[in-house]
């Protein structure tokens, strides 16, 4: 996936209604906003948000408030809900794995109407392929119903893309873990940091959806159909579990850290372990050894005809006595 160059943006039109259904890309502004007055339902999706120009001519074409513009191209916007007299406007993070298995990050604002639901997006990419294959192919309820469904539709989308991510996240997770304990290395201390600042970074932008979606729920605004908060409470649901399961990776990220913490300092006891047992072997092989290697003359010893062959048989014996001592006390 690519990001738009030169600040140009491209816009497609989806319009049906439970009989009609036409996707095109208008050719100027003019067009676009013809479709704000048709009968019909009209999914406007306009990718490309760096062209503030053009984005600000939209914006004025079908009323927009100018804080609204800036919250559309403001990519560090957090998650919000708007809610003026004829319209609704949202913001939120759409998550989704590329081809290269990382996690992006694109902003997304959407402008709810009367008839016409208004998407502003950064990029080419989407998790909304499967809305579009409910309304062109007439699947379930969607061409049934108002402008309204096709934005819970399009947030339930986004949504329902988070616990992929999250699966991802887990996946990471767990082979992170089975590393830490076969072979905690410096780098794996890079990685588990990582994780934690994604997990982190993830829950920033999805912790605040559950709030928003309770907000639609409760809303009195008419442009929210009481048939349609039905379905946005199924979306709250999901929110709620996603949010539970954000904190259960959050405290697991925490907890590998503290594992490889925990099984560097065991690899470390254990190399003492064997450094302090090879001490304990050789202090006293090397305390004879240096005690016969002194060479006085008045050392009786020196003159014994097997004297060499017995200090031999002294270490020796010594070595086995301790290797049998630790042995027995589980020490190797």
């Amino acid at each position: 996936m690519g990001r738009r160059e030169g600040g140009t943006s491209i816009t497609n039109i989806l319009e049906y209604n439970e009989n009609v259904y036409n996707e095109h890309i208008p050719g100027d502004i003019d067009a676009i906003v013809a479709h704000k007055e048709v009968p019909e339902i009209s999914w406007i999706d306009i990718v490309g948000i760096s062209d503030e120009v053009f984005i600000e001519k939209i914006g004025k074409r079908f009323g927009l408030n100018p804080l609204v513009l800036e919250d559309i191209v403001d990519t560090h916007q957090r998650p919000k809900i708007d809610e003026y007299e004829d319209y609704i406007f949202s913001v939120f993070k759409m998550l989704y794995i590329n081809n290269e298995q990382e996690i992006v990050y694109e902003h997304v604002a959407m402008v709810l109407m009367d008839s016409n639901v208004l998407v502003f997006q950064e990029m080419d990419d989407d998790v909304f392929k499967g809305v579009r294959q409910r309304i062109k192919s007439k699947s379930g309820r969607i061409r049934t119903r108002g402008a309204d469904y096709l934005f819970f539709a399009l947030l339930d989308a986004i949504v329902d893309n988070y616990f992929v991510v999250l699966e991802h996240l887990n996946h990471k997770i767990e082979n992170l873990e089975e590393v830490v304990y076969d072979n905690p290395t410096p780098e794996i201390a890079q990685e588990i940091q990582q994780i934690k600042k994604e997990v982190l970074r993830i829950r920033r932008w999805i912790f605040p959806v559950k709030e928003l979606v309770s907000r639609l729920i409760d809303t009195e605004n008419p442009l929210i159909t009481k048939d349609t908060k039905v379905f946005l409470r199924d979306a709250l649901d999901h929110s709620l579990e996603i949010n539970e399961s954000l904190q259960i990776y959050r405290e697991m990220s925490m907890s590998l850290m503290e594992m490889y913490m925990s099984n560097m300092s065991n690899k470390m006891n254990e190399v003492m372990k064997v450094l302090t047992i090879m001490a304990s072997i050789f202090i006293p092989l090397t305390f004879i050894a240096g005690v016969y290697g002194m060479n006085f003359d008045n050392m009786p010893e020196l003159h014994t005809a097997n004297g060499y062959y017995y200090v031999w048989a002294l270490m020796i014996a010594l070595f086995i006595g301790m290797m049998v001592y630790f042995k027995r006390k589980n020490w190797l």
